[in-house]
């Protein structure tokens, strides 16, 4: 082979392998497969995938932390009849369902051979009232389906965004409660004093009108 030849076949493998690795970066960034990295995922018979297990605390938490949080999954269901989800715990702390206009829910359905993302705006929520975890490290999450099935996975807790979530969650952790406005106190009208002069009143034991005769000394 002439070294011309070589060095065109050089070239062409050379510039192969540069597009190949091209269109892996495009295509399999977390931003291109909707997917957080590192975080857990479990399997369950073999139709049911769970990806992206998170639990998402307030903003702003840190630590060892007890309060709301909410689950954020994706469930991908292969199998030709749909799965519902019956129930989710975080630590042994029950989760709530509700649908995106945050109408509760009694299970989250799964449809056949298609998949359900819990969590984020406009998708149903499974959240927990008060969840014992740490912010940062993981937390036993458990799922059960109305067929029986169940499965565990350490997920990963994050707040919704700080310190460990850099951003990745905002908006993914629970909705603060609205704080009550204090009602405005009136304060009641005081009844005048007993025996007290009101303005534009005559005196007490004279009629209106009358006038008062002074004493004529009597005649001697």
């Amino acid at each position: 082979m002439s070294r011309t030849l070589r060095r065109g076949s050089i070239a062409a493998i050379a510039a192969i392998a540069i597009a190949s690795l091209s269109s892996c970066a495009a295509g399999n960034t977390p931003e291109t497969l909707q997917v957080k990295p590192d975080n857990a995922a479990a399997t369950l018979g073999a139709n049911l995938r769970l990806n992206n297990i998170v639990v998402v605390t307030g903003v702003g938490t840190a630590g060892d932390y007890t309060g709301a949080a909410n689950v954020v999954v994706n469930i991908a269901n292969t199998a030709t009849t749909p799965a519902e989800l019956q129930s989710v715990t975080v630590g042994g702390a029950a989760a709530t369902f509700a649908d995106a206009a945050g109408a509760p829910l009694s299970t989250i359905v799964v449809p056949a051979g298609g998949s359900v993302a819990i969590g984020g705006q406009g998708n149903p929520s499974a959240s927990v009232t008060s969840a014992k975890v740490h912010v940062g490290g993981f937390a036993p999450t458990a799922f059960a389906f109305k067929d029986g099935q169940k499965v565990e996975a350490e997920a990963a807790v994050n707040p919704d965004a700080g310190e460990h979530g850099l951003g990745l969650y905002k908006g993914f952790g629970p909705t603060p409660a609205p704080t009550a406005t204090p009602a405005k106190t009136t304060t009641p009208a005081t009844a005048p004093t007993t025996g007290a002069a009101v303005p534009g009143a005559p005196a007490t034991g004279v009629p209106a009108g009358t006038a008062t005769t002074p004493a004529v000394p009597a005649a001697h």
